[in-house]
Parts: structure tokens; sequence; C-alpha cells
């Protein structure tokens, strides 16, 4: 019998050229279209404005107009009262149910804009509530620079150390400068006289009388009379300091709230002329 025909095959498969419509066509590199003048000038407004203070610090080096006058008071219920009445070259400082937030900003103070008397008294409530305490605050400083003038902390250096500094809150200790002075035959009650005492010395008085409790609102008071600062909480005597040379006038004439880690909180502020 012959051979059964087999059904016509099927074409070949042919290669083709052809490409489907749903792949994917890599388009040319195209260059980023450059900002108009008018954006960029737009963005250089924006920059300026919210780099106001820190241009203000580096190209006029000079503290704020002083446009509070005293005496002053301040509950910080208004929250505008941080632009309008402070100064800082940095640090989220803000109004917080009614207290002055310092969110630990790395001694960068809120300067009022006042100029102090040499005598002055100085009142606020604080309260910290971080673990470390910490509380600080500025007193006769530039209005710009952190320990340009007195520094005094309450509770630091793990809320082990109370100090009020001159110029430098790591300065050497009072005791040790006058140890410095008897060791090299001089006398330690005249340090100004025997030149261990100058007016860029750095220098600082400890106690730690108590540490600083966590949460608790306390209650400062900061006054100088003459060469004597002398420092009260909850109207109890903390420490007190007599500068040989105290730093007066211009350039040690502004106070500022301030921090370094530590979250505190201030209100009730009060500076009376002496």
């Amino acid at each position: 019998m012959g051979q059964a025909k087999l059904k016509d095959e099927a074409p070949a498969m042919q290669a083709t050229d052809t490409v489907s419509d749903d792949a994917q066509v890599e388009s040319p590199f195209e260059r980023p279209k450059a900002l108009t003048p008018k954006a960029l000038a737009v963005l250089a407004v924006i920059a300026a404005v919210i780099n106001m203070p820190l241009i203000h610090y580096y190209l006029l080096r000079a503290p704020a107009e002083a446009t509070v006058t005293l005496p002053y008071r301040d509950d910080f219920a208004d929250p505008k009262t941080v632009q309008n009445n402070y100064f800082s070259i940095g640090g989220h400082w803000r109004t917080v149910d009614g207290w002055l937030l310092s969110p630990g900003v790395k001694n960068n103070p809120a300067w009022l804009k006042a100029k102090l008397p040499a005598d002055v008294a100085v009142e606020f409530d604080a309260r910290s509530t971080s673990p470390e305490g910490d509380i600080k605050c500025e007193i006769f400083g530039d209005g710009v620079d952190h320990a340009s003038g007195y520094v005094l902390i309450h509770g630091g250096w793990g809320n082990q150390i109370s100090v009020i500094a001159r110029r430098d809150e790591h300065g050497v200790a009072f005791p040790a400068l006058q140890q410095q002075a008897r060791e090299a035959n001089a006398n330690p009650d005249d340090l100004v006289g025997s030149g261990f005492y100058k007016e860029d010395t750095r220098v600082r008085v400890e106690a730690n009388p108590f540490p600083v409790t966590i949460g608790k609102t306390e209650h400062w008071r900061i006054e100088r009379r003459g060469a004597t600062i002398s420092w009260s909480i909850d109207g109890q005597p903390f420490m007190q300091f007599t500068d040989p040379l105290p730093l007066k006038g211009v350039g040690h004439d502004r106070f500022g709230f301030s921090s370094w880690e530590a979250q505190l909180y201030f209100d009730n502020l009060s500076i009376q002329p002496l």
C-alpha cells in the first residue's frame, strides 16, 4: 500500500526585525534644564531669610539692637516674644504652653535684646526634663558669643557640679588659681596685683549644695552689686562669686537663656536694675 500523504506542514518561523508594541525603547539622555534666573533669585532670598541670624553673626559680629527696655518681665504667653525680644544664632528656641523651650541648643543662647546695668537683679523659673539636669544661663555676655561673660550652671557634668564661670565654664577653679600664685611666692589674695588675674582670665567657682530635681520647677535669682554675683534658688543662697575684675560695660551687658544637651524650660523672667 502506498504511504499516506502527510498533512501540509506549518510554515517555518521566520526571524523578524519588528519590535513588539510592549517593548520599551530607551530614550536618549537629556540634560536637566537649568533654573531660570528668576527661580534662582527666589531661592537666594529664601536662603538669606532662613540664615539671617548666621549672616548677622559672621558678617557683623555684633549683638542684636537693644530694643527691650528695663525693667522687663516676660511670661512667654506670646509665641512672638522669641522673635521680637530675643536673638540667637542657633537652636530651635520657641514657646510651648507658656514656657520658653530650650531644646538642647548646644550653647547657643537666646539673648534678650536689652542692655543690663552693672548692678541688676535677674529672676526666672527653670525646669529640666532631662536626666542630666544641667540648667544654665549666661549674664553680662556680649549678646553673640557663648561664654563671653559669666555662665551659671546648676547640676552640670552629670548633675554633679554647679558653677559660676567667668568666660569659660571649663576654666580653672578659683582655688587652683590661688594655689598657682602661692607656688610662685605671690599673694593669693591679690591675684590682680601679682599678675595671675587679668581681663581675659578664664576661671570658675564650684559648689554642689544640691542637684537638680528632674521635672521640678525651681526659681532663680541672680544679682550683682559691685563686684559680687549672688545666686539663690527657691529663696535659699546657692553660690556667690566676687570677681577681682568684674566684667562690665559694652560687650558685657547682655543676658541669655541657654542649654547644652538637656531640654530646659524657662518662665516668668524679671529683670530689675538695682
